[in-house]
């Protein structure tokens, strides 16, 4: 897979993000949002991706455009390194404990984009991270790179626990879903386009 450069640039962002799949963790990240940065380097070192990812947004207003916006390049980056699938386990999941937290994903590499997000906060917020922003996240990174995302808080009190427990799971999934085997994984012979 080869490494992937995008950029959005709208009156509400300014986003610049190179992706490297066969990574070794590397990142390079700022957001304007610590938690959030936190939690893509979470996201990128536990699924092996080299990440750089800038954004300059209306943070003045709210954090929802910088989240959202940057689930959307990230989705894109994705579905852009995936091609045609081919070649790809296709599924993965993964259980993530994080002290009383507990996060299961499970994810299909299959062109059909989906999410369903089981979670429920009880702060506003992580840091400077909204945590209704989180969901949004996930929707764009999910609708953009054109996979089936289910996330679910199986337990879990504290929220930093259950939301870095959910990125560590989408990473672990992701990095199952992507690795190789010979063919195409569907009774159709293709993926959903």
């Amino acid at each position: 897979m080869m490494s992937i450069e995008r950029r959005r640039h709208t009156k509400e962002t300014d986003i610049h993000l190179v992706l490297e799949l066969d990574g070794n963790g590397h990142t390079n990240i700022d957001t304007g949002i610590g938690f959030f940065d936190h939690m893509l380097t979470a996201l990128a070192v536990h699924a092996g991706w080299d990440l750089t990812l800038y954004c300059n947004g209306d943070l003045e207003v709210c954090g929802h455009h910088t989240v959202e916006d940057c689930g959307i390049v990230l989705g894109d980056a994705l579905h852009q390194a995936l091609g045609t699938k081919t070649g790809l386990v296709r599924y993965g999941h993964a259980y993530i404990p994080m002290d009383e937290a507990l996060v299961r994903c499970v994810v299909d590499v299959s062109g059909r984009p989906y999410l369903a997000f089981d979670a429920t906060f009880t702060a506003p917020a992580v840091g400077q991270l909204d945590t209704q922003l989180v969901e949004e996240f996930f929707r764009a990174f999910a609708m953009h790179a054109g996979i089936t995302l289910h996330i679910a808080v199986l337990s879990g009190k504290n929220d930093h626990h259950c939301i870095e427990a959910m990125f560590k799971s989408v990473a672990h999934a992701m990095r199952k879903a992507l690795m190789k085997r010979d063919g195409v994984l569907s009774t159709k012979g293709v993926f959903h386009a």
